[in-house]
């Protein structure tokens, strides 16, 4: 008898929970960008106002830094979403930001509290203007913090994300704010919905860093912790033409590593041997990433192969 191939389940339609809603954002770099584009693909209707480019800039920069020392970021960003240069301490520039506020549902901004109070968008005086309207602000730290001066490589060194002189593979503190950002603009919507009225919802960058270092605090990945290289099955590795990330931390995962390694680590401690480290390193040295992707597959293994 034939087995019958399974179908393919058809594609669901992307959900899209803030349809309907309009957020302006005047929120420059990453953070803030990032956070809109994911708000946009949630359904929302993005617009952004930017400085007016650098005079020192190549014709055609936009003003927001980002299109500067990466374009191609910028246009990821921004991707269907109206922009437009607009100078916010000028007279004209004030009125067009206020005709796209009074259409707006969300505002989205990274400035300092300073910055925001010299542009007339302190939270008071802004939801006297625009009851309805939410504000849901980026700020480098929280309270007292938020004048300071700083950037996703000083939050994640202040929360111990850091190692050596060697910079982060990626901006941890700038991509986690912006899902907290993103996060809070669902909020609001909610907020506004169930009172009728906006609020106000702050975002700081050393909270999402901090957020981020959470399993370092418990001392999930310090050194010699399960997942800090003291489980002999949640490491990285060399193979004999690259390297292998292995993730057999369960039990089930690490019997089936301990298993095609030839060991007889029939309990979890026995995973944080020295001896159980040593003998998967050299099963691991002497097979090709090739093999160990097909090793991995027959054997339900959890890993992934590196150059």
């Amino acid at each position: 008898m034939a087995t019958k191939t399974p179908s393919t389940p058809p594609t669901a339609k992307p959900l899209l929970p803030l349809k309907g809603v309009r957020i302006l954002s005047l929120a420059l770099n990453l953070p803030g960008p990032a956070a809109l584009m994911r708000c946009q693909q949630m359904g929302a209707t993005c617009v952004k106002l930017e400085p007016p480019a650098y005079h020192t800039a190549p014709k055609g920069t936009s003003g927001d830094p980002m299109g500067l020392y990466n374009p191609k970021a910028y246009a990821t960003l921004h991707e269907g979403m109206r922009t437009a240069q607009v100078d916010l301490k000028s007279e004209k520039g004030q009125k067009a930001l206020h005709r796209e506020l009074a259409k707006a549902d969300v505002l989205l901004t990274s400035f300092r509290p300073s910055a925001l109070q010299k542009l007339g968008l302190e939270w008071k005086a802004l939801h006297k203007l625009y009851p309805t309207l939410s504000l849901v602000a980026i700020f480098g730290a929280p309270g007292a913090r938020a004048e300071e001066p700083g950037h996703d490589l000083t939050y994640l060194a202040e929360n111990h994300l850091v190692n050596g002189l060697d910079l982060p593979p990626t901006l941890y503190a700038d991509m986690g704010g912006s899902l907290m950002a993103s996060e809070a603009v669902l909020k609001a919507r909610l907020l506004q919905l169930q009172k009728g009225k906006g609020v106000r919802l702050d975002i700081a960058l050393s909270d999402a860093a901090g957020y981020l270092a959470l399993p370092r605090s418990w001392g999930l990945t310090t050194p010699g912790a399960a997942v800090g290289g003291g489980h002999a099955g949640y490491r990285v590795y060399p193979c004999k033409d690259g390297r292998v990330a292995v993730a057999a931390l369960e039990p089930h995962f690490a019997a089936a590593l301990a298993a095609v390694v030839g060991l007889k680590a029939s309990n979890i401690m026995a995973m944080f041997a020295p001896e159980t480290h040593a003998a998967i390193a050299a099963f691991l040295l002497t097979h090709t990433r090739q093999q160990l992707d097909q090793l991995a597959s027959d054997n339900d293994i959890p890993l992934h192969t590196l150059t």
